[in-house]
């Protein structure tokens, strides 16, 4: 029906700015990342898997590549009769493509992650919820929903997996100080239980950018920056200030660019890595490769 062109989402790299896919199911709003989206297409016959998740659908072949579709009014608790009507957006992050099924697609807004806020628990519905933002687009409030955190759901195997720590045998502990900015409540958790695991100790987590780069400037300035923060670990998707804009900031500012960064996100992409090359990061690497993470860790961290 349609395809999602990337090459002009962000036009600046670092400027904090997003763009809102808007669409409804059973006429309330919702949003996902248009960095996220490849295409929109009519719903389609699909092929029923056997043992799937409820809120699997089966798989269908738009055209050289076997896609999952997920029933996402029926993941949100909507009972709704299937219409010819309905859309598929069609998704590619953590290196995988995944069809959701939608009522209708409304448009496009490009805002500020300043203008996203971390819904409250009786919205996002606690710590498991899959609310991650509310957008103000216009007029309109709209639920950004953690995508990620829906695959975990329904697919565990394929987000971050603890057995690839285990893999790597016995190892010797580091407290180097580590700050991590990462919105989504249970990639949070997973990804501090593997570098705990791994033998980083000292960690501080961050719901988001903002936070992180606020603690940064309040450091005191006595050249022990490295007892403080010994490396950042960042995701792209956060509201208040995306992790382009923190890299940015931080690589630019002279008091922190001295700070190994990396980029820990679902959407590294060819573009992504450009703009994260030029923002200054000096790793990047997709979700749900935590080993690798942790083997770019070291790296870093060698000497300091």
């Amino acid at each position: 029906m349609a395809e999602v062109h990337n090459s002009g989402i962000l036009l600046e790299s670092g400027t904090n700015e997003i763009e809102i896919m808007e669409f409804t199911i059973d006429d309330n709003l919702y949003g996902i990342n248009v960095a996220k989206v490849r295409e929109i297409i009519l719903s389609a016959p699909v092929k029923a898997m056997p043992h799937a998740h409820p809120a699997v659908e089966g798989i269908f072949k738009p055209r050289d590549i076997v896609i999952t579709v997920v029933d996402l009014p029926r993941y949100l608790g909507v009972e709704k009769e299937k219409s010819l009507k309905d859309l598929f957006i069609v998704t590619n992050f953590n290196k995988m493509f995944i069809a959701f099924r939608v009522h209708t697609v409304v448009g496009i807004s490009r805002i500020s992650w300043t203008d996203i806020h971390k819904p409250d628990k009786t919205v996002s519905g606690g710590s498991e919820g899959v609310a991650t933002g509310i957008a103000q687009c216009g007029q309109d409030l709209v639920t950004i929903l953690d995508f990620e955190r829906i695959v975990a759901e329904i697919a565990p195997e394929t987000t971050i997996q603890m057995d690839e720590i285990d893999k790597m045998g016995p190892r010797s502990r580091s407290n180097a100080p580590i700050w991590i900015a990462e919105d989504s409540i249970l990639l949070s958790k997973m990804i501090e239980d593997c570098l705990r695991k791994a033998g980083y100790g000292n960690l501080r987590m961050f719901s988001n950018g903002k936070e992180l780069w606020e603690s940064l400037n309040t450091l005191p300035k006595d050249g022990r920056l490295f007892d403080y923060v010994a490396l950042i670990i960042t995701d792209i998707e956060m509201p208040q200030m995306d992790g382009h804009r923190l890299t940015k900031l931080v690589k630019s500012d002279p008091r922190f660019q001295v700070v190994p960064l990396i980029i820990f996100s679902s959407l590294i992409s060819e573009e992504m890595r450009i703009k994260g090359r030029q923002l200054g990061a000096d790793e990047q690497m997709s979700k749900p490769e935590i080993g690798h993470l942790v083997d770019v860790m070291d790296h870093l961290l060698e000497g300091k």
